[in-house]
């Protein structure tokens, strides 16, 4: 390497190493000056250790750099930012790439380092690794080499196009994830014939018409996430949970939830139990002419689920004959980084500006999600879209991931408190809906417990507790993949695996431990699972709804098309 580079070499190390002390210094922690004041002396040696390595680490990088020697990429062959050969290939760009992770390493280590309580070194570790991920050189023009290439071959209309998309973007209030032109709710995803029959300030309840010339006598009735739309279970011919069920014979129900707005800003949690589920469930019999259902929730949905059970329960009606949830808590004792944006001033934070009414916006949300995987969901996009002016692949999963809705604050805020909080709807008789006491213990029915391995919303071993909270006959089935690609993995591809166990555990380790692993979808496996608990069949009518319950319109309904743009 020539003399020139040399002095933007030493800036470069000298800005670092100042953004490391400052980062350090923000973080209420010992800079580059005295760490003895601020720690232990077993704490202080350890942090002089991890200092004098940094040190060390960064003056053979720039040791290296200026001797014309890349390095071998060794330390991030996984990282995905850093894929480009000329990451590796040339000294500039590899320097760049290897003091950045030499400087995300210490300050994750100092972390790990630092004599606090568990609950504030995991805000620490959440909070560092965003700052990091930020700071990637790969998210700067400047400093991404392909992105150079790129403006550098198209004269500067990579650029130009990049600046136009950040303009509709910024209009929009969100980052494009995916190219959303390609797709329309009723056209192309949410295409399983079917129709409005019921519908409440709430919900709108969809019928899905059979699709052969006998049905399963006990229909299925589908409890989503009232966060986003109801349609990541009915996205595209080839990948709906909807088509699927209906192709084995089931008659399927489906709650869409509304995309609230300030005129239903002072629903309560109640509200959702009652106008959501239990109302649901009630039509669905009614429309069928059964004593029982079957229920599936999902996410939100299937604590939605839970709740209605377990007051119905406590009533004494038993109008349901098998509950499905699929990657949902009962017990919220561990929520993994979700908890950290929850605490008691976060909460009456939200009690006081909307507890009483309200909505919570459904960006506020989408942005919490999305930082827990920042690089996949935030800078891998702000790389493609803007520096490197490329438009998003067309994605349904995305198009749906940024189809979010609203929620009443009072519903929000009870929600917050007694589940991610206080985790409260685990105890018996703690918490009170519609007048009743919850208690998960009454809920005594055959249950489907599916949770997915690499889920980072709802972990797979806080979702498997709910074997322990209800009784009746329950089979725990744990798939690949995360929270949506695990539970929305079709039949017809029979990708990825699952795991299956006879016996239940004392606790989801030990679970793990004798299960099975099957290739393949789960999917087949809750089919004929569920199949035993359908009723037999008897001939399929085609008309849809009853004398009470008649049509109102077609699927997917108009509650869905609501969208905040």
């Amino acid at each position: 390497m020539s003399a020139t580079p040399q002095a933007p070499v030493d800036g470069f190390s000298l800005a670092t190493q100042g953004f490391m002390k400052s980062l350090l210094d923000a973080l209420g922690g010992p800079g580059s000056g005295q760490p003895q004041q601020a720690l232990g002396a077993a704490e202080a040696s350890k942090f002089a250790a991890l200092q004098l390595r940094y040190f060390e680490e960064q003056a053979r990088l720039l040791q290296s750099a200026l001797g014309d020697a890349a390095g071998d990429g060794s330390s991030d062959r996984a990282d995905h930012r850093f894929s480009s050969p000329e990451w590796k290939r040339n000294p500039w760009f590899d320097y760049l790439r290897r003091s950045y992770l030499i400087n995300s390493k210490f300050v994750a280590d100092w972390v790990d380092a630092l004599p606090t309580e568990p609950v504030m070194k995991e805000r620490l570790r959440f909070l560092t690794r965003q700052v990091a991920d930020a700071m990637s050189p790969s998210n700067f023009i400047a400093t991404n080499p392909d992105a150079l290439k790129l403006a550098l071959e198209t004269q500067g209309e990579s650029l130009a196009r990049g600046v136009r998309q950040l303009i509709d973007d910024v209009h929009k209030g969100r980052i494009s994830t995916t190219d959303e032109s390609k797709f329309e709710v009723g056209r192309n995803i949410a295409v399983t014939e079917g129709a409005v029959v019921f519908e409440n300030e709430l919900i709108q309840l969809i019928q899905y018409k059979p699709l052969g010339d006998t049905v399963f006598k006990r229909p299925l009735v589908m409890i989503p996430p009232c966060i986003n739309k109801y349609y990541i279970l009915d996205l595209q011919p080839h990948n709906s949970m909807v088509r699927f069920a209906v192709e084995q014979g089931h008659t399927v129900f489906m709650v869409s939830w509304r995309n609230v707005t300030e005129e239903q800003g002072t629903l309560t949690w109640d509200d959702y139990v009652e106008k959501g589920p239990l109302k649901a469930l009630e039509v669905a019999r009614a429309i069928s002419g059964v004593e029982k259902v079957n229920a599936l929730g999902f996410c939100v949905g299937g604590t939605l689920l839970g709740v209605a059970l377990a007051v119905a329960a406590a009533r004494g009606e038993s109008g349901v004959e098998s509950a499905t949830f699929l990657a949902s808590m009962l017990d919220f004792s561990d929520t993994g980084e979700i908890s950290l944006f929850v605490d008691e001033s976060i909460v009456a934070y939200r009690e006081a500006t909307i507890g009483r009414g309200g909505i919570l916006p459904s960006r506020d949300l989408s942005i919490a999600f999305s930082s827990l995987r920042a690089n996949d969901l935030v800078w891998s996009y702000v790389v493609n879209n803007y520096l490197k002016g490329k438009s998003p692949e067309a994605f349904d999963l995305l198009y749906w991931n940024a189809d979010s809705t609203n929620l009443p604050g009072p519903m929000y805020c009870w929600y917050l408190r007694y589940t991610y909080l206080e985790n409260k709807l685990r105890v018996p008789g703690a918490t009170s809906v519609l007048g009743v006491p919850v208690d998960f213990g009454k809920i005594d029915l055959p249950a489907y417990v599916l949770a997915t391995r690499e889920d980072h919303i709802v972990p797979w071993r806080t979702a498997y507790q709910t074997t322990e909270l209800i009784k009746g006959d329950t089979r725990f089935v744990l798939g690949a993949s995360g929270h949506i690609a695990g539970v929305i993995n079709p039949a017809s591809k029979n990708k990825r695996s699952y795991w299956t166990g006879e016996n239940l555990s004392a606790n989801a380790d030990g679970w793990l431990s004798q299960a099975a692993e099957k290739p393949g979808s789960w999917w087949n496996d809750w089919s004929e699972w569920l199949e035993r608990r359908a009723g037999g069949r008897i001939k399929a009518h085609s008309r849809l709804g009853n004398a009470e319950f008649k049509p109102l319109e077609p699927a997917p309904g108009s509650y869905v098309r609501h969208r905040i743009s």
